[in-house]
């Protein structure tokens, strides 16, 4: 893989000038990882952030008791890990490939050096950072605020944006998707039959159908 090319399509540095683009490749590493590998685990020193090639990275935390609330799901073109190297912390959470995963590596301290060099560099970061931001707050707000069929509501409305069309393939396996919206597998399913008999989608598997938007919408919008 030319990492200038995959460089290039990192959201985090979008509208660089070619030149910061080749800066940027000369310090990446391109680094594989198995299905299930650990990129990084919680509180652990922040030596640097990734951005995938191909293949997807789940951020996670797990209770005491083991069970695990997944926070995010990156993939290609995103970045992930960076706010802890501007804060010179740990990971707050852990990285796993979901998948055979191709990433760039940036090494926190070549990366800084880069960073005091070139401030219009620094506050394209700190934008992305504030993005990054609001995505955590809308989170929070998802699993603290709605019930959970207002939260299927909003993940199934999501991946219809995301894919930009009415029927689309679920992005993750039902008890993976269960983690992330803060429940089971089982409840889920029930949610899934009950929007199915509500005519709201059609489900074939692994594919969704969104048949009524609107209804699918004002569910997602409601509050406890």
């Amino acid at each position: 893989m030319d990492k200038l090319a995959a460089v290039t399509k990192i959201a985090f540095f979008k509208g660089l000038p070619d030149e910061k683009y080749t800066k940027l490749a000369d310090i990446a590493v391109i680094k594989k990882f198995r299905k299930g590998e650990t990129l990084f685990l919680g509180d652990t020193p922040a030596h640097g952030f990734f951005a995938p090639i191909n293949g997807r990275v789940k951020i996670f935390r797990t209770s005491p008791a083991g069970k695990e609330q997944i926070l995010h799901i990156f993939g290609p073109g995103e970045a992930v890990g960076e706010v802890p190297v501007f804060q010179g912390g740990t990971f707050p959470a852990h990285g796993q490939a979901l998948e055979k995963l191709e990433t760039l590596f940036f090494p926190r301290q070549d990366f800084e050096r880069i960073i005091r060099e070139d401030p219009d560099l620094a506050m394209k970061m700190m934008a992305m950072l504030s993005q990054r931001l609001r995505i955590l707050v809308n989170k929070i707000d998802d699993l603290s605020l709605k019930e959970t069929p207002a939260r299927v509501a909003s993940y199934l409305l999501l991946l219809r944006s995301s894919q930009d069309a009415d029927t689309f393939t679920l992005d993750l396996p039902k008890g993976q998707i269960a983690h992330y919206l803060g429940t089971i597998q089982e409840t889920l399913s029930r949610i899934f039959k009950r929007f199915a008999k509500d005519a709201l989608i059609q489900v074939n598997g692994k594919d969704i159908t969104i048949l009524d938007t609107k209804a699918l919408q004002d569910i997602a919008n409601q509050r406890r």
